[in-house]
């Protein structure tokens, strides 16, 4: 009986543990989910810099074994260009965005690329790691996720505060080329709720912008990473650390007795591909990538990474349902065979973009969502965007985007806050049919510089005033007008908002132009003239021909009171109120 009642316990015994493992097994699925094939083999390394990359125009395009959301949706251009039904209206109703790009990379204080840059060398970023971190050999980007913990992060307070500010919707970032997910992964175990702040940022993020009727998309720049990371791979070459390889070389077995036991690091860093002629080169260039061209003897290792790289974004569709996703890049698409998209062509952009579009049609009933392909040729189906700089000309081919940080994508000590800049920048964008989202520095710890809070402060109030000239707003005939620089009008300076464009001069001839929902023309001049001041506005004198009827109507956009103006053949002559208590550029209603 003893033995038969210990048998009897021992099966209990067994079978809980078994059903326990289950459960964590299940926990587990970031580390080994259902569709991603097992990290292949690599072959053996060959020396650096000795392998001729395959050619890219002749490669065939490697389709990727990903099922997708059933629908009318297939993972081709033709496809997903005939079923799209347009760009959704909210979009040019939104005009203006706050993008979000916040990270571990932040704890650098290093400005942009920090997690590649604190690799090379000399620079400041590596200078900055080694009096924070240690040297990268021991104490590489692996121990900046470990520390990093922005316990001062609120998406709803600063979802309300972008808000406050006039924006319409944000771009959060969901992976930066740093290749670590801010949300529950399900196929990148180094993530932000199991490293570091312990936290799914993205799901914190979208809770945030539904409480408060924000659009919302999450970015994804991980496409980089293979050749981003080989930086990682290197080590000094002078010095006491002279030739000590960095923490890229290390291994899932290093990890044993450490806090990282269990992540593989190759699941962060990707593997050493500096066989491949131009790699190194490219690696310690500013940001260029590797010449265009297939990696040919990593293959199968290159489908499995676009296989994961289009994932991980099916992942955060099915779970967070964003309004519309981001990609970078600099040609066509991811995995193209050249520029960013070098090393494989594959159709992973298309498998995404059509599981997208059929994920949001069975979920929403319609395609109300987009896609963000940088620098792609008009597509239908895709936003395009311009980072940094804003077309000189009315841009009405295809909806886009501009996009710029004040100050660095991520946050570095020096930063000119300046809400004159915010403001131009999303009048210069808008005069010419696009949008504008801008990058709030986010200090490492989750908070914004006070001087920050006051810009966007300042911001807000501006937008409130002047918002009918803005929301839903499209081009009018010509951008502006004002002072000529080289035969072209002189328009505020590309680059990231800085010093250089907060101290740029306009003056009272500087003028732009968008047409309203409600159908009136809107002229934006482009600095707040004197009281009294005699405008004029050559564009809308009836010798110019713009305008197919007279001027009926003019007010100043927060002045109650009556202007006193006229339209003659060389121009609206409008003469400023005794009182201008206004900011950056006074907005005029022209009906």
């Amino acid at each position: 009986m003893k033995r038969i009642l210990m048998a009897l316990f021992l099966a209990v015994i067994i079978s809980f543990e078994l059903s326990a493992q289950k459960k964590i097994a299940q926990t587990k699925s970031t580390v080994e989910p259902y569709l991603l094939p097992p990290f292949p083999a690599i072959p053996a390394k060959k020396p650096l810099n000795s392998v001729p990359m395959g050619d890219w125009k002749t490669f065939p395009e490697m389709k990727l074994n990903i099922p997708i959301t059933p629908g009318p949706f297939k993972p081709t251009w033709e496809s997903i260009e005939k079923n799209y039904p347009g760009v959704p209206s909210w979009l040019r109703e939104a005009k203006f965005g706050i993008w979000v790009h916040f990270g571990p990379q932040s704890a650098g204080e290093s400005g942009d690329w920090y997690a590649r840059n604190m690799y090379k060398q000399g620079t400041l970023a590596y200078q900055n790691h080694l009096k924070m971190y240690g040297h990268p050999s021991v104490a590489g980007y692996m121990e900046v996720l470990h520390d990093w913990n922005p316990t001062k992060l609120d998406p709803a307070k600063l979802t309300k505060i972008y808000q406050d500010a006039g924006a319409r919707f944000l771009i959060i970032q969901g992976v930066h080329h740093d290749n670590f997910d801010l949300w529950n992964s399900r196929y990148q175990p180094w993530n932000s709720v199991n490293i570091g702040p312990k936290l799914d940022l993205i799901g914190e993020w979208a809770k945030a912008c539904r409480v408060d009727g924000m659009h919302f998309g999450v970015s994804f720049h991980h496409e980089y990473t293979w050749w981003w990371w080989q930086t990682a791979f290197g080590s000094d070459t002078v010095g006491p650390k002279k030739g000590i390889p960095y923490d890229g070389n290390l291994t899932l077995a290093d990890g044993k007795g450490k806090w990282w036991e269990g992540y593989d690091p190759r699941l962060l860093y990707g593997i050493d591909l500096r066989e491949y002629k131009g790699v190194i080169k490219a690696a310690y260039s500013g940001w260029s990538p590797p010449p265009a061209g297939i990696f040919t003897n990593h293959l199968n290792y290159a489908r499995w990474y676009a296989t994961r790289w289009a994932l991980r974004i099916m992942d955060v569709v099915e779970h967070y349902d964003p309004d519309f996703i981001y990609t970078d890049g600099t040609v066509q698409g991811p995995f193209t065979g050249n520029g960013t998209g070098t090393g494989l062509k594959a159709n992973a952009m298309q498998l995404v973009m059509a599981d997208y579009y059929n994920r949001t049609l069975q979920r929403r009933g319609k395609v109300n969502t987009f896609s963000i392909v940088k620098f792609r040729k008009k597509t239908n189906g895709t936003v395009n965007t311009e980072e940094f700089g804003i077309p000189a000309d009315i841009k009405t081919d295809q909806p886009w985007i501009a996009e710029a940080p004040v100050g660095d994508w991520f946050y570095e000590p020096g930063i000119t806050y300046d809400s004159g800049m915010m403001i131009r920048y999303i009048i210069e964008a808008i005069a010419r049919d696009g949008n504008a989202a801008i990058s709030i520095p986010i200090r490492p710890d989750g908070s914004l510089d006070e001087d920050c809070l006051k810009m966007l402060k300042k911001v807000g109030v501006w937008m409130r005033r002047n918002g009918e000239a803005v929301y839903g707003s499209h081009a009018w005939v010509i951008p502006g007008e004002g002072e000529q620089v080289n035969g072209k009008l002189k328009m505020l300076p590309g680059g990231a908002l800085g010093r250089k464009q907060a101290n740029f001069k306009f003056d009272s001839r500087d003028f732009r132009f968008t047409v309203g929902e409600n159908g009136a023309l809107y002229a934006f001049c482009m600095i707040v003239p004197t009281p009294g001041t005699q405008l004029k506005i050559k564009s809308l004198g009836t010798d110019a021909k713009y305008l197919s009827k007279p001027v009926k109507t003019v007010n100043l956009l927060g002045y109650s009171g009556k202007l006193q103006w006229k339209q003659d053949a060389d121009g609206l002559m409008i003469v400023c109120p005794a009182e201008m208590p206004f900011a950056t550029s006074v907005v005029f209603k022209i009906e």
